[in-house]
Parts: structure tokens; sequence; C-alpha cells
């Protein structure tokens, strides 16, 4: 199962629209068969004991490194846009549509 990090806005704009948002992006992404991280689920986790953005953040990255894509999903986030900077250092491939991400994934 390929892992895919799901970069998008979370704290920009209305943080339970986003959140709603990437989830259904990950549900997607499972029903085609990918193993998707959400990190935007950790705001439900925040709600019980919360944690500095800085630590999401770190904690986000050790988890966008074990992963093998990441699909960037629309919205302007300076969190998603520094993940996605970091992906391409490590070489971890990135995507704009679940089309593209799946043909790539068909041809690995």
């Amino acid at each position: 199962m390929i892992r895919v990090y799901v970069a998008g806005p979370i704290t920009k704009g209305n943080t339970m629209h986003n959140v709603h948002t990437a989830i259904k992006v990950g549900d997607e992404l499972m029903a085609h068969g990918f193993c998707p991280f959400v990190p935007h689920a950790t705001c439900f986790w925040d709600m019980v004991t919360p944690h500095s953005y800085e630590e999401w953040c770190k904690w986000d990255d050790e988890w966008l490194k074990v992963c093998q894509a990441v699909l960037r999903i629309p919205g302007e986030s300076r969190g998603a846009d520094a993940e996605i900077e970091m992906a391409k250092s490590l070489g971890i491939p990135v995507f704009y549509s679940l089309d593209n991400l799946i043909t790539w994934a068909r041809s690995q």
C-alpha cells in the first residue's frame, strides 16, 4: 500500500471545514487502495490535549518523511507549502490531483 501524506490548509480559514475536506480526501484515497496520513485529524487530538503549532508541525514532518507521495489539496497554507518543499527536498513526489496520483501509483 502506498502511503500518501495529505497536505492542505488546517488553521487558515474555517478549521472544521478544512478538516472535513481533508478527511473526505483521505477516505477517497483509502477507497483507491492508498494508505493516507491526514494530519488534519490531529485537530481533534488537540482539543483533548493541546500542543503548540510548532510541535504539531514537527510531528507531521516525521510522518511526511515516511510517506511515498504527497497529495496537495487546494487552499492557502503556509504549513502545507513548507511540507511540499520538504517533500521535494526528500525526493517524495507531490501531486495536485487524485487522478495524477493514481496514474503514478499504477506505474510503480
